[in-house]
């Protein structure tokens, strides 16, 4: 017997903004992803062997510290390629059974890692200590990827209550996902929490501060090694989103759109998991850039001779730890009120910037609806398809709309540093990179799983649950409606504000670390015309 080939029907999308949406999913989710992810990537191997260049020690040592991270970042490329090959599911899988394919591939890639270490650290490249070290960032990346998927797919109760919630209208639906989202925070923070303390123990931390960061610099290696894999299973949502965008508008067979549909719930999931596993892995690298910092204040202070001869004295002592001595110098604690007042700037930022991402999110949607609104009064013809919309346009004013109000986010991520730097001095940015860093981690695991979860909700309804089938006549149904509104709520939390918060932290992080020279020489005059010395 011959199989039938699919008909395709010639059809025109009747939304001037369908072609700017389905640009609009692989702009974010896959090239945006993938540039925040590749920042985490470099920055982290660079962190990681500038501490390990730091390191006392022979400089035959020295060149292997450096060289390490990248060797490992190497091996890692190829098994990710690996644990791809190893996704497989059969036809009418669950979403559990399409979310253990994927984990498979990344547990196995995650899994080749570690052997791939061991054989480092038997070959002498890396220590036990690092291999314990990238062990801990395995697990940390694995444990929010997990965690992820159970507050975010509808195979799991947090997502089913949510939808629950729909029945009784559109506030509880915001209410409970925004619990939701809050709830899912736990365990990443934990998480990275504990493989911070373990990678630092293991690399020494404890009888030497630098070799502790340095474990923690590979704990973030580790976490991105697999991040071939990742990436791909991140990208896999707006690719599986578009094809049922694509299967609807080629008028397919039904069955084809609830394959997509439930591949696109697979997706929201992955998605949400890469967003996870971002600001997871952006949080060991701002922790490496913090060392790093220290590091460039010591080059800068010699080069500037604006450490005292005692300090000095202490800095030429073999022995002596000198980043012990430099945190001790500038009074890096909770006690100094300008490392506490920069703490607060930091955590502050962090909602101001979101604030201001969404707000940026708003406007460019309401431009987006003013052409839409426009081009159905001027072209005739657009409803019944003998008219073809200007996708183009709508195309452009996202494009110029995100360009545009991207500037002042940009320009206050820049700026703070620089001011906080030359005004509060190293005590203060020190503070401020930490408050970014704690509230902005915790913040953006609010807005990626809450916005996962409120989107996949809506889904689980749509299939059928909790009365979500479709009406006769048209009728509206109240319970999928309150599930649209919480989606549209959660678009730009798991799309715009909480991805951008991995960005804010690590761009923090490098202004410092390049106007280092500027702070070192001009924050003590600063300070002593303020009163602050």
């Amino acid at each position: 017997m011959v199989k039938s080939k699919p008909v395709f029907r010639k059809t025109i999308p009747s939304n001037p903004a369908t072609i700017a949406d389905n640009v609009g999913d692989n702009v974010g989710d896959v090239a945006g992803m993938g540039a925040d992810l590749y920042e985490s990537y470099c920055g982290s191997i660079l962190a990681t062997a500038a501490l390990g260049a730091a390191i006392p020690g022979a400089l035959a040592d020295a060149a292997v510290r450096v060289n390490a991270p990248m060797i490992i970042a190497g091996v890692g490329i190829i098994l990710s390629i690996l644990g791809i090959f190893a996704v497989r599911c059969k036809e009418g899988a669950s979403m559990k059974t399409l979310l253990n394919a994927l984990r498979l591939g990344t547990w196995g890639s995650s899994a080749l890692i570690v052997v791939a270490a061991a054989i480092m650290a038997l070959c002498g490249i890396i220590t036990w200590g690092i291999f314990g070290a990238i062990i801990a960032g395995l697990v940390a990346g694995v444990v929010i990827g997990y965690s992820t998927e159970y507050y975010t797919s509808d195979e799991y109760v947090p997502t089913k209550n949510l939808a629950g919630q729909a029945v009784m209208g559109p506030a509880t639906t915001i209410i409970d996902g925004l619990a939701v989202g809050m709830l899912s925070s736990a365990v990443p923070v934990i998480a990275t929490v504990i493989a911070i303390i373990c990678s630092f123990a293991f690399g020494g931390g404890f009888s030497s501060t630098i070799s502790g960061l340095y474990g923690i610099g590979f704990a973030a290696v580790g976490m991105l090694a697999t991040l071939g894999i990742t990436l791909a299973t991140d990208a896999y949502g707006p690719i599986a989103d578009n094809a049922g965008g694509n299967a609807e508008m080629s008028h397919l067979p039904p069955q084809v759109r609830e394959r997509t549909d439930a591949l696109d719930m697979l997706g929201n999931t992955t998605a949400a998991t890469g967003k996870g596993f971002a600001i997871g892995s952006a949080a060991l690298t701002a922790m490496a850039l913090l060392a790093a910092e220290i590091q460039e204040i010591e080059i800068w202070g010699r080069k500037f001779n604006t450490f005292s001869a005692d300090v000095m004295a202490k800095l030429n002592t073999p022995g002596i730890d000198n980043f012990t001595t430099l945190v001790d110098l500038f009074k890096i604690n909770i006690m100094n009120p300008l490392f506490l007042c920069g703490l607060f700037i930091g955590a502050m930022v962090a909602f101001v910037f979101c604030a201001l991402t969404m707000k940026a999110v708003g406007r460019a949607a309401g431009s987006m609806v003013e052409e839409v609104r426009r081009q159905f009064r001027e072209i005739p013809g657009i409803l019944d398809e003998t008219a073809t919309p200007d996708y183009a346009r709508c195309v452009a004013i996202s494009t110029e709309g995100a360009q545009r109000e991207m500037i002042l986010p940009s320009v206050l991520a820049i700026l703070i540093p620089v001011l906080t730097g030359l005004i509060l001095g190293v005590p203060g940015l020190m503070g401020l990179l930490a408050g970014g860093l704690t509230c902005g981690f915790s913040l953006a695991c609010l807005l990626n799983n809450a916005g996962g979860a409120w989107d996949n909700a809506k889904k689980h309804i749509e299939k059928g649950n909790f009365g979500g089938k479709k009406l006769p006549n048209g009728e509206k149904n109240p319970t999928h409606g309150a599930a649209v509104i919480g989606d549209t709520v959660g678009d730009p939390c798991k799309d715009t504000s909480g991805p951008s918060l991995n960005i804010l932290v690590k761009l923090m992080s490098m202004v410092a670390v390049v106007f280092t020279p500027l702070f070192v020489k001009f924050a003590p005059t600063i300070q002593s015309w303020l009163g602050f010395n």
